[in-house]
């Protein structure tokens, strides 16, 4: 059955705001997100996730304009090409969800995840996203929308500076 809702083999996550809006750039509205990282050799996902971006597009044609533009605008997108300065994003495709609604976050037996120190960017889950047509103010395209998130397991944290204990591992001199 062809649908534009997408649930992913096992991801890696980052860029996660998913217990507390964040404004995104240049926007004013908050909203929940993340950064979906498909390794590219998971083939089942990311057919699946061109079938469903197809889809919408063919669903939204009304909203495009009546048919579907030559350049439509995606969300998945190349980590070797749009993140080459990101080792993170290497052999990787990636998607960027939103929603106005918080997701709902579980783990890998489905008891929700309340504290964002038990699911933070870095770690490996799976992922429900839906895809739909957009045409804001000229732009035209597909849209990924966030709907739920499943930890599946731990992964090195994506941080911006070293932790507490790789500063302080050393005994003072």
């Amino acid at each position: 059955m062809s649908t534009t809702k997408v649930i992913t083999g096992k991801v890696r996550l980052c860029y996660l705001h998913v217990f507390e809006p964040q404004t995104v750039l240049g926007g004013d509205k908050k909203k929940y997100s993340a950064s979906v990282l498909i390794s590219k050799d998971d083939k089942v996902t990311l057919k699946k996730v061109q079938d469903a971006i197809k889809l919408a597009a063919e669903n939204g044609k009304a909203k495009l304009g009546g048919k579907v533009p030559a350049n439509l605008k995606t969300p998945l997108r190349d980590g070797d090409i749009d993140r080459e300065d990101d080792p993170n994003y290497a052999n990787c495709m990636f998607l960027n969800a939103s929603s106005g609604l918080k997701p709902g976050v579980v783990d890998a037996e489905l008891n929700p995840i309340m504290d964002s120190e038990d699911f933070y960017s870095g770690c490996y889950g799976r992922v429900s996203v839906n895809f739909y047509a957009f045409n804001t103010n000229g732009n035209k395209g597909i849209a990924c929308g966030l709907n739920n998130l499943q930890k599946l397991a731990d992964g090195e944290r994506l941080v911006g500076g070293p932790t507490a204990e790789a500063d302080f591992s050393d005994p003072l001199m």
